[in-house]
């Protein structure tokens, strides 16, 4: 038997969970389940008979070293900060580890560690980062190992509520993942390339500048830059590359509408906020315009922001109930903890609530000595508010790594991030199986200046 330890059972753990309890039998499997909440670990079991769950601290020195040291592999859904403290005892003690999280520095310095104790970590192997390298390295290769020149590569991922599941809501969005990153998306700088011009877009323009995408089947979407797209020329080898662009999908009209919060300074989180407990949605809006005892707090934000006050934003705004004389609900936060809390009111996934994960990929590239274009998609539905789409993406791709380890399949060693073609390959096959499929099309080159 091997022994598999999951710590956290969070969300994203579902599908996860469920893929390898389903093939704990066949492949002979225990599977431990550590969760600082242990009735929630228990519910994820489902009296599984080659599964416990335990309770785990993070902190606690003993537990982790006996929890590590018990199992051949070790998946962390722990939040990103927290993965240190379990790699390093994974590779104190020699056992294989995998996360979906951002490989650092800090982590990036145990390679040498796990390389010679034969033992393999995989950082980024999620859904975003995870299997937009995946996706994205099989094309890339292909194209080289054609002799193409690449050109270009444009990439996009949204996390959100499936059209089915809209309903009246004007902003066609939902929370699908953790709120605090989406209320502080796109904070700082954003860099990347265009056609051999580097770009960069400070976060108050950010939501103004955005790019129409369309997608077969699905319609039209809009995306805004990623933080950092020029980290990406070493990872994927496009040094050279004329246009380099990452970025975030969400429905037409969000961004025009969430650029409100930017501008009043809503999504700031270096402060705390004053008198917060007797705070309304409306004066929390009120905060951040000046001051004006005749004009009402629509019209200064309309005058504020050179909006007519039938405006569709200003109707996505009332319909958040941002203009409502409701307590916000928090004894002290900052405005971006604030925003969070108040946006979490209606855009929490209720138990009928689908949601949908969208990726697109654009490559642009020479052959025979004409411009070509490849647009590849995947579009995949979650079936409720726990077995949802973001929990597939996530843990689908957690769980196939862990099983292709544990047969031998996949035999690196080392610190890696998933765009080798002996990770990507089985991987994204596997995926195929489970319904996470990406479509490629040819189309006519596009080009921006």
């Amino acid at each position: 038997m091997q022994n598999i330890l999951i710590i956290g059972a969070g969300k994203s753990s579902t599908a996860l969970i469920n893929y390898l309890l389903d093939h704990a039998t066949e492949e002979q499997w225990n599977i431990t389940i550590a969760e600082k909440d242990l009735k929630l670990a228990e519910s994820k079991i489902k009296d599984h008979p080659q599964a416990k769950a335990v309770p785990f601290d993070v902190f606690d020195e003993e537990i982790l070293t006996n929890l590590v040291g018990e199992h051949e592999l070790i998946i962390s859904m722990l939040p990103a900060s927290l993965h240190i403290h379990v790699a390093r005892k994974c590779a104190e003690l020699k056992k294989h580890f995998l996360t979906a999280s951002y490989l650092t520095e800090e982590i990036k310095s145990l390679h040498g560690q796990f390389e010679n104790a034969g033992k393999l970590m995989i950082m980024e192997m999620g859904l975003d980062p995870g299997i937009d390298h995946m996706s994205a390295m099989k094309v890339l290769d292909e194209l080289r190992e054609k002799k193409y020149e690449l050109t270009g590569f444009e990439t996009f991922t949204g996390g959100l509520v499936a059209e089915e599941s809209v309903g009246d809501n004007p902003w066609k969005y939902k929370f699908t993942w953790n709120p605090r990153n989406v209320v502080l998306a796109g904070q700082g700088t954003c860099k990347f390339i265009q056609e051999g011009r580097y770009k960069y877009i400070p976060y108050q323009k950010l939501f103004r500048r955005t790019e129409a995408i369309y997608i077969p089947d699905h319609g039209y979407f809009e995306g805004y830059a990623n933080r950092d797209s020029l980290s990406y020329l070493d990872v994927y080898n496009l040094r050279g590359i004329k246009t380099l662009y990452r970025g975030t999908l969400r429905r037409p009209g969000y961004c025009a509408a969430w650029d409100v919060f930017v501008q009043l300074g809503a999504t700031d989180d270096t402060y705390e906020m004053e008198n917060v407990s007797n705070m309304t949605h409306r004066q929390f809006i009120n905060s951040f315009l000046s001051y004006n005892p005749k004009d009402s707090i629509e019209l200064k934000l309309a005058h504020y922001l050179s909006l007519d006050l039938d405006n569709g934003i200003m109707f996505k705004l009332k319909w958040l109930g941002m203009f409502d004389d409701e307590l916000v609900g928090l004894n002290q936060g900052t405005p971006a903890q604030i925003l969070e809390h108040i946006l979490k009111k209606k855009w929490t996934l209720e138990p009928h609530d689908k949601d949908m994960i969208v990726m697109w990929h654009k490559f642009n590239f020479v052959a025979d000595g004409k411009p070509r274009q490849i647009e590849s998609s995947m579009v995949t539905m979650g079936d409720d508010e726990v077995n949802t789409a973001m929990s597939k993406t996530v843990g689908l791709p957690l769980a196939i790594a862990a099983k292709l380890i544990l047969q031998g399949k996949i035999k690196l060693s080392g610190v890696h991030v998933p765009i080798k073609k002996e990770i990507y390959e089985p991987v994204l096959d596997e995926l195929t199986n489970t319904g996470l499929v990406f479509s490629e099309r040819e189309v006519e080159p596009t080009f921006y200046s």
